[in-house]
């Protein structure tokens, strides 16, 4: 919140607060960078990132022959992952596994959503990635909610994928098991990625297809083994996808094509927003993506030089295309929210009124309180009335009532309660008066520095301001706290 101390008078509170409180580090940032090394973790280590593997925390869920789960998780870095759980059954020998994963980790691109671990332990079979935070290709192009997916992002997509082929190629990682639209994620600044499981069987013997038989490359069907021609094809079908806004079948597209009907595959939602030419030019080299005969297709260093020249806005970021927050702003969906923190991203008072009543006073348990005498005395007895009847007020949801009994207790100045702090906060939101209320806020946090429901305050607080970047940081660090708490 730099720069607004004499507006909001939080200098005061600058001093006092841990310097993570308001300059917390975004757990992307500087992720290309900072990528470290593939390792192999402990399983111990991914259960306590996942929160147990929380059904809460699955990103996806697929695969009937050799079923798999993906979570999203942090580790106590506060690095963020993505942790493919396979079925017991589908790598029984643990040292292929290793070597296969090992291979695909020593990889590193921003083309990219890398793998940076592995885990064997028992009959456990993980791998771990970067986590992408910003949903996937299939979401975006086939289940928009505010604005479909623009020509020159499309483009980029286009392009970006095949050079993440092209990389892979050029490592000697040319196979990639069943690319469709989901395996395609964007990352923190709305950057397309090609996601590193599907370098890897979903199992020794497990199919490499899973998408129905329509969208097969014709020799897999024929010979069951994938090769880089395949590849290729299967990125002639995500050529199709992003032409139409649809997933239809190469056979249907083609037929299409070949009478001259083109224009009929274009999605709809992008009517005069791209040139005929340019619409050809992919619908040409879609066209030969999808040779029946492998050795027609083009290789991966062919496609990226056909589609460079093809590109648009290409000093756009990336973010501002595809209609999302750029980093920490987008930090809401990557976190695990708890029923606080979601209740605080909402701005539902009502639902953070019901958690801090049944919460009570817990939270002021080892709050040092110096009574001495002062409890036999009539100024004691009357500070506790007005907590008391602060609390009955809180409960019947008279703010203004709470707001001056609370004070009153606070001002008697004979106990410290940042739980009362936290009352009188949301009584001031309910009161529509965010600054107090974000005063209140920071006053909890000074007594109780390590209190997430302080923090989860200070964000509603900031929320309430228009103040939004500095109330994901305040959200976020509110979350990765009380991960810590649960942890421990």
């Amino acid at each position: 919140m730099g720069g607004r101390c004499s507006k909001f008078s939080l200098c005061w509170w600058h001093s006092h607060l841990k310097p993570t409180t308001l300059q917390s580090s975004d757990p992307e940032n500087g992720e290309k960078d900072s990528l470290p090394s593939y390792r192999e973790f402990k399983w111990d280590e991914l259960k306590a990132a996942t929160n147990g593997f929380s059904s809460d925390n699955i990103v996806s869920e697929h695969g009937e022959k050799a079923p798999n789960v993906v979570y999203k998780g942090v580790l106590e870095n506060e690095r963020w992952i993505a942790v493919k759980r396979f079925n017991r059954s589908a790598w029984p020998d643990s040292r292929q596994f290793l070597d296969e994963a090992k291979a695909v980790g020593n990889l590193r691109s921003e083309r990219l959503a890398n793998l940076i671990g592995c885990c064997i332990e028992g009959e456990e079979r993980l791998l771990v990635a970067e986590f992408m935070p910003n949903e996937t290709l299939a979401k975006h192009l086939f289940h928009w909610e505010d604005q479909p997916m623009k020509w020159a992002m499309r483009l980029r997509v286009s392009l970006y994928l095949a050079q993440a082929l092209e990389y892979c190629s050029s490592k000697g990682r040319a196979l990639y098991h069943d690319l469709n639209a989901y395996r395609v994620l964007f990352d923190q600044d709305g950057n397309p990625r090609l996601s590193c499981f599907g370098l890897m069987k979903n199992s020794r013997d497990g199919k490499s297809y899973s998408t129905n038989l329509a969208f097969t490359p014709p020799e897999y069907l024929r010979t069951g083994r994938v090769t880089p021609e395949s590849v290729v094809y299967s990125f002639g079908t995500m050529l199709l996808d992003l032409l139409s806004g649809k997933h239809i079948p190469p056979s249907h597209a083609l037929d299409l094509i070949r009478g001259k009907n083109f224009l009929m595959l274009m999605d709809s939602c992008l009517e005069g927003h791209f040139s005929n030419d340019d619409g050809t030019e992919l619908v040409r080299l879609a066209t030969r993506c999808l040779q029946y005969e492998a050795r027609e297709r083009p290789n991966a260093k062919s496609l990226v030089a056909s589609l460079t020249p093809l590109q648009k806005e290409t000093e756009v970021p990336s973010y501002v295309l595809l209609g999302v927050p750029q980093g920490n702003a987008n930090t809401n969906q990557q976190l695990q929210l708890s029923p606080m923190g979601e209740a605080c991203l909402r701005m539902d008072l009502t639902a953070i009124h019901e958690i801090l009543d049944k919460t009570g006073y817990k939270d002021d348990e080892g709050i040092a309180n110096e009574l001495s005498f002062q409890m036999w005395t009539n100024q004691m007895q009357e500070t506790l009335n007005s907590k008391k009847q602060g609390d009955a007020a809180f409960r019947a949801k008279d703010f203004t009532t709470a707001i001056d009994c609370y004070t009153q207790f606070i001002d008697g100045g004979t106990m410290v309660s940042p739980t009362a702090f936290a009352r009188r906060c949301l009584s001031y939101l309910m009161s529509e008066m965010p600054n107090e209320a974000l005063g209140d806020a920071m006053q909890a946090l000074v007594v109780s520095p390590d209190w997430p429901t302080a923090l989860y305050l200070q964000a509603a607080s900031l929320f309430s301001l228009g103040m939004e970047n500095d109330a994901q940081e305040s959200l976020k660090e509110a979350t990765n706290l009380e991960s810590k708490r649960n942890r421990s």
